[in-house]
């Protein structure tokens, strides 16, 4: 007898099997090629201080989250996440509600009580959506990116 899967909306720890769907969400992410996206989501699936998290509907991933265990300097450690995607003909049904408790989770079997969202100013739906979940805005920042020679 196998054993069942996740209850809906419940999130799971993704596996190698599911590099392809997620890969397939990341243009919704805003994000690079799917290819891309699938070298690197191999390489966070096999480091211990990245948690990866998908939530299905019908069987079929559905949504994606990223988190990275950090520890910095001036704040010491904490989860930062880094990456979330939900199917946007599946969004405001609490796929992302159900990735960010487990994230959450994650974060509080490592012993961590500080979790970090960035979120772009363009992402109007995402502010709404982090302060439902209890996040508080803590501030705005430029940031600034540089390409090496």
């Amino acid at each position: 007898m196998s054993e069942p899967g996740p209850a809906p909306h419940e999130a799971r720890a993704a596996r190698a099997d599911d590099i392809a769907a997620v890969a397939a969400l990341s243009p919704q992410l805003g994000a690079v090629d799917p290819a891309t996206i699938a070298e690197r989501l191999a390489l966070l699936l096999a480091s211990p201080a990245h948690a990866v998290f998908v939530v299905e509907c019908d069987g079929v991933v559905r949504g994606c989250v990223v988190a990275e265990h950090r520890l910095l300097l001036q704040f010491g450690e904490r989860v930062e996440l880094i990456a979330l995607v939900v199917d946007a003909a599946q969004r405001r049904h609490g796929l992302g509600q159900a990735l960010v408790a487990a994230v959450e989770h994650w974060a509080r079997r490592r012993g961590l009580t500080q979790m970090v969202v960035r979120s772009s100013t363009r992402r109007d739906a995402a502010h709404p959506f982090y302060r439902s979940l209890g996040y508080l805005h803590h501030k705005t920042q430029h940031v600034y990116t540089r390409t090496l020679p």
